[in-house]
């Protein structure tokens, strides 16, 4: 039977944002000096101008919500899409007032109809050269201001179909960019400190514990979902999220291509064999793998992935899917994996 870790730190670490939202209702001595609008930000190879501080925000991926919440904005934010699991339990109450436009792909006009001032994105396939929400020009022509994470285009090219390619490994400094803009957009830079800060802290506390891996090159794996349960493998390419994790962690991820999720067969992983594999858990039913329980249960009785070491040996760590892609959600699967690597005993 495996020995499974399951998931630690189910985001009450992101209760801090409670309080950080509550910051400017305390009477706290502003550290920063106010934003001036008009305000010009460089975002995603576009200049982008904001008028004035928004005050009807439509979001348009559930990393980038839940920044704006942990940010005390959640009365800014007027609806909500692209979902993948439920909201941060610290945030549930001011995410029941906003709308939800669509678990996955809003169209521009459910968006447009609810008179932002302001849309943001998590990914450029939604608001980009070929999103499929629209295009900055098409929201330009209505004059609604777009935002795009730096997490999803910087280091990364969108141009072709999928999930993109990262030329460069991501870096939770794109996320403390993210947040620091919106503390300029939203005139809330005390906020933003505030929780980059402690997001740094907790980031490099989880390194601390595991630093006596450096330099010993134990490999890794995530498994993020199948299109089918016995096909090839959607694994975290070598630059993405996930990737940046393994490498704060002194872990080698044993696939080295730049696609962000390749698909990769079981007899090639195999052949890599990584000591530790980390499996996915998610709402999302797109495909059946993206089920946990049939993951595990694949995992038990295929004759080539029941051979590998990290599940003879029970070293399967099972994560969230915040933690997979940028937003507050990376620093939690940080701390879950170098929990479960000191509980398999890889760290002395």
């Amino acid at each position: 039977m495996l020995n499974t870790t399951s998931h630690l730190l189910r985001r009450s670490a992101q209760g801090l944002a409670v309080a950080l939202g509550l910051l400017a209702g305390a009477g706290m001595t502003q550290a920063f000096a106010g934003t001036t609008y008009p305000l010009t930000l460089e975002n995603c190879g576009s200049k982008v101008v904001i008028d004035h501080a928004p005050k009807r925000v439509v979001s348009i991926g559930q990393a980038q919500t839940e920044i704006l919440y942990a940010l005390g904005l959640g009365d800014r934010v007027v609806a909500s899409a692209l979902w993948f699991g439920p909201v941060a339990k610290p945030y549930e109450a001011v995410n029941a007032g906003v709308k939800r436009l669509a678990d996955n792909d809003p169209s521009f006009e459910a968006v447009v109809g609810q008179e932002p001032d302001l849309v943001v994105a998590m990914y450029e396939w939604h608001i980009g050269p070929n999103g499929i929400v629209g295009t900055r020009g098409r929201f330009d022509g209505v004059k609604v201001p777009v935002y795009v994470s730096p997490t999803d285009c910087v280091g990364k090219d969108n141009s072709g179909a999928g999930d993109g390619v990262r030329t460069q490994m991501y870096s939770t400094e794109l996320l403390y960019r993210n947040i620091r803009e919106y503390g300029a957009i939203f005139d809330v830079s005390d906020r933003a400190e505030a929780l980059v800060a402690r997001l740094k802290a907790r980031e490099e506390a989880a390194t601390r514990t595991v630093a006596s891996l450096k330099g010993r090159d134990m490999s890794m794996a995530l498994w993020f979902s199948s299109k089918e349960i016995k096909g090839d493998a959607f694994l975290a390419g070598k630059n993405g999220v996930p990737a940046y994790v393994m490498e704060q962690l002194g872990a080698r991820n044993i696939i080295t291509t730049e696609e962000e999720w390749p698909l990769v067969g079981w007899e090639t992983i195999a052949a890599n064999d990584p000591d530790v594999l980390v499996l996915v858990k998610m709402d999302r039913r797109r495909f059946p793998a993206d089920d946990i329980d049939a993951k595990l249960a694949f995992l038990k009785t295929d004759p080539v992935a029941s051979q590998l070491s990290a599940v003879k040996n029970g070293r399967i760590v099972i994560v969230d899917v915040a933690a997979t892609r940028p937003g507050l959600d990376t620093v939690d699967g940080l701390e879950a994996i170098a929990a479960a690597v000191q509980g398999f005993g890889l760290v002395h």
